[in-house]
């Protein structure tokens, strides 16, 4: 059976375009991009489905969960309620390939939309096995710990430029680019539907020729704060190791332990 499982995040989604969109939970702007949230995610179930899919599960994930507004997503999609509290969801060896819907660039990219590494606060680089990496890899990581490939990416221009240089030849949707770090240009929302289910489908039926994205185990992480007492935090974490001001290591042996969980 062709199961895709979609992940998803809210900056790279289409029709958002200034920060205030994403961080003011209250304001008329966030309601608009829940909206286009699900219009993204609706788009790129359809195009799994004409792709090929049988089945097709989602996540929301941007900040731990709470975006979607259930009552506008595609019925034939299963929502992942996150019973076992694993960021990854239900994700395991059955799904045949994962979308990562939404996406944003890692923190440091130049003109990228609200570039992050998990924090914008309190991340400045996230580095494994001496390459610098953001959300779309340690996705990519996890899903490949289940033998599952990363096939398809959403976001702005920074984004999915992020994903052909980790990923090769996997489809991609470019919805917007970066005027600023705070501001976007939009491809009109029809247009940007559109891009992703082409993109969502053609995913599907080339799914056998993209690989799973595995680092070298056991992997070394680095995490570079911004400041030093966030370093602290970090530094008494179970495995961490403080190797300076601001930055920190860790040597994991798997790629689900890619962060410094407890």
């Amino acid at each position: 059976m062709k199961k895709i499982y979609i992940h998803t995040d809210l900056e790279g989604i289409s029709g958002i375009d200034t920060a205030a969109m994403v961080s003011d939970t209250q304001s008329p702007g966030y309601r608009r991009s829940i909206e286009r949230l699900m219009a993204d995610v609706n788009a790129a179930v359809d195009g799994a489905f004409l792709g090929g899919a049988e089945h097709v599960t989602v996540l929301d994930s941007h900040g731990g969960g709470g975006n979607f507004d259930l009552e506008l997503l595609d019925k034939r999609a299963e929502f992942d309620t996150k019973p076992n509290k694993a960021w990854w969801g239900i994700l395991d060896e059955s799904y045949t390939g994962s979308f990562f819907i939404g996406a944003h660039a890692m923190a440091g990219t130049l003109r990228a939309f609200l570039d992050h590494t998990q924090s914008s606060l309190t991340i400045y680089n996230y580095i494994v096995n001496g390459r610098r990496m953001g959300e779309l890899a340690q996705w990519a990581m996890v899903c490949g710990h289940f033998g599952v490939p990363l096939i398809m990416v959403s976001g702005d221009a920074a984004a999915v430029n992020e994903a052909s240089q980790f990923f090769g030849s996997i489809e991609v949707a470019a919805v917007k680019r970066a005027k600023s770090r705070n501001s976007a240009l939009l491809v009109p929302n029809g247009e940007a539907e559109d891009m992703i289910k082409v993109a969502a489908k053609a995913a599907v039926e080339k799914r056998e020729a993209i690989k799973p994205f595995k680092p070298l185990l056991p992997m070394e992480i680095r995490f570079e704060f911004t400041r030093a007492d966030y370093c602290d935090a970090a530094a008494d974490k179970k495995g961490v190791e403080r190797i300076g001001a601001r930055e920190a290591r860790k040597i994991a042996e798997s790629a689900l332990d890619f962060w410094m969980w407890e």
